[in-house]
């Protein structure tokens, strides 16, 4: 069975950019580091991270790129016993207005749906120290901006 000239053309079409593609890749496959391989998703058990039930997400740069206020001690929220056992996926957002002479003042932006989470990340968020802003090596007043999640299930 003799192929046409059309037919010969239409099948190198689709077997050059599968050649071209294999070689391509063939450096990439070639030159592999040892542990490049693929693994099992068991492989990965020993990486996975248990989380605490309570999340703080934090800016730490002003919009200047200054070395914003630097927490140097962050306690954590505590689940308070109202909420004790249920199933919690809920958060707050607050802003930490940090002076010049690393006084803090709390303001909440957002609040959680439950009260008792607004009034535990509220308490905890005062005990939060800091560094000030520095601009140079002045310090000058400051803010960050943190999002507090807690969560159960």
């Amino acid at each position: 069975m003799a192929l046409s000239l059309r037919q010969t053309f239409q099948a190198t079409r689709r077997i050059v950019p599968c050649c071209a593609l294999c070689v391509a890749l063939w450096p990439a496959a070639a030159f592999a580091a040892a542990g490049d391989e693929a693994t099992h998703e068991s492989d990965h058990q020993e990486d996975v991270l248990e989380l605490p039930e309570v999340h703080v997400h934090g800016l730490s740069l002003n919009k200047d790129q200054q070395l914003g206020p630097v927490p140097k001690s962050t306690p954590w929220p505590a689940i308070p016993p109202s909420l004790d056992g249920k199933d919690l996926d809920d958060w707050m957002k607050a802003r930490m207005l940090v002076s010049k002479d690393a006084k803090v003042t709390v303001v909440i932006l957002e609040p959680a749906k439950h009260r008792e989470l607004t009034q535990a990340g509220m308490a905890a968020l005062k005990k939060w120290t800091f560094d000030p802003q520095m601009k140079g090596d002045d310090p000058v007043d400051g803010e960050l901006t943190v999002r507090i999640h807690f969560r159960t299930r």
